[in-house]
């Protein structure tokens, strides 16, 4: 499993998904140019500590990251054409989010395997990027049996009643 970021706009959301994903262990692609210095303070601010356990690739392009990738693009967009938790994802399967501002060019979405949307009430436009991204990695990874095993924490005794 791996996160996709297409041109993110917006360093917060895009250190929130580095965050999601040296939490979860997940490789994350990020495909240039971004719309943001990539060593932005903000970047860094929400991403913590955890940036340096990052699994991260850059890609120049969107066509340095197709020469490279492997499995299916699933791509999460409003425009997509089923739900993503009705979608049976498989473990070597990249979710793929497009910019804030503009989401992915047509190519793009042709490109993709798959176009999956979040489910919501129909007055909304639309979720934070990086919201969205945490829903379907969440599904996917239950699916896929990924999500890492839980370490016990042995510095500090039980509770008592």
């Amino acid at each position: 499993m791996r996160l996709a970021l297409y041109q993110p706009d917006i360093p917060q959301n895009c250190g929130a998904m580095l965050r999601l994903a040296a939490c979860l262990g997940i490789p994350i692609d990020i495909i240039e140019p971004c719309g943001f210095v990539f060593d932005d303070r903000r970047l860094k601010r929400v991403g913590l500590d955890y940036l340096s356990h990052v699994r991260l690739t850059r890609h120049r392009s969107w066509d340095e990251f197709q020469a490279r990738h492997r499995g299916r693009l699933i791509l999460l967009t409003t425009k997509g054409d089923r739900p993503y938790v009705s979608f049976e994802f498989r473990p070597n399967d990249t979710i793929l989010v497009g910019r804030e501002s503009a989401g992915v060019p047509q190519a793009v979405h042709e490109a993709a395997d798959v176009r999956l949307v979040v489910p919501m009430v129909a007055d909304a436009r639309s979720l934070n990027v990086a919201q969205a991204a945490s829903m379907a990695l969440g599904e996917a990874l239950r699916q896929t049996k990924g999500f890492p095993a839980i370490q016990a924490d042995t510095t500090t005794a039980p509770t008592e009643r």
